[in-house]
């Protein structure tokens, strides 16, 4: 059975579709995933399709890319990440890719909001889901800085260096895949694909977006994250049954972290949280 650990359900796509969507991840195998949360105005809907279902669960997050919607505060994200069914803080992380005319330096709001994130992962002892574009020396630093190790977690749809996932790996963190893996030209991916030790490695969808070849260009769903393992194990060499079980496993392991590990004072929004 296969996991697939990243997914928006929510998104517009996809709303509506549930039922089928559901139908077609029982067809193909896929028995979880994981419903990823982008806004605090969309937490409510993404948790409520978690508690509604016993195969889901749910992150709280403000992905990067997002403007003009409320900016959490750490006691946002805490208050939120304590509720049933959510089991990671995010996405969040940095996106230079779309600058719109501004500089990097123009991002502090960006890298603020991810200091943010990493200072909640901590306090509630839950993993962080990293979303980076363009930007990856800002992100590891940043995680550096402000211990994102302590929290650990993954960074998603993978589309970076080799370099980049070596020094993913030495933070503790896994690195997951999604059907970019399958494109043709994605072969500087497809090595860092072979580098990564299975043990540490991902799947998802990041549906709506990114379906695998053979459905390239078109919408996605979690039914399809197979393909992303069949890719996997073809550049590994392994079966797709051991890919399956390892990356299910690997799932397991780390949303597994529902208590706090740490006590963490904040003072980001003049509040404290132990």
């Amino acid at each position: 059975m296969y996991v697939d650990s990243h997914c928006h359900l929510s998104f517009p796509e996809l709303a509506g579709q549930l039922a089928d969507i559901r139908a077609e991840m029982a067809a193909a195998g896929v028995d979880r995933a994981l419903c990823i949360c982008t806004t605090l105005e969309e937490f409510d809907t993404v948790h409520a399709m978690a508690v509604a279902h016993d195969n889901f669960w749910c992150t709280v997050g403000v992905h990067p890319d997002n403007e003009g919607i409320a900016e959490p505060t750490p006691g946002d994200l805490c208050e939120r990440a304590a509720r049933d069914k959510v089991v990671a803080i995010g996405e969040t992380g940095l996106d230079y890719y779309r600058l719109n005319g501004r500089s990097v330096a123009d991002m502090a709001w960006q890298r603020e909001r991810f200091r943010v994130h990493i200072d909640a992962a901590r306090a509630t002892g839950l993993p962080l889901v990293i979303h980076t574009r363009s930007a990856s020396d800002d992100t590891l630093a940043i995680l550096r800085e402000q211990g994102g190790a302590q929290a650990g977690g993954v960074f998603h749809c993978f589309t970076e260096t080799l370099a980049v996932a070596r020094a993913a790996l030495d933070l503790g963190f896994y690195v997951s895949f999604s059907g970019i893996l399958t494109f043709r030209n994605a072969v500087e991916l497809q090595e860092v694909a072979r580098f990564v030790p299975l043990e540490r490695c991902l799947i998802e969808t990041d549906s709506p977006y990114l379906a695998p070849v053979p459905f390239r260009g078109k919408i996605n769903t979690p039914a399809r994250v197979p393909f992303v393992a069949k890719q996997l194990a073809a550049l590994k060499g392994l079966e797709v049954a051991e890919v399956a079980e390892a990356t299910s496993r690997n799932f397991e392991r780390l949303f597994a972290r529902t208590q706090p590990v740490a006590t963490l004072s904040i003072d980001r929004d003049k509040q404290s949280i132990t």
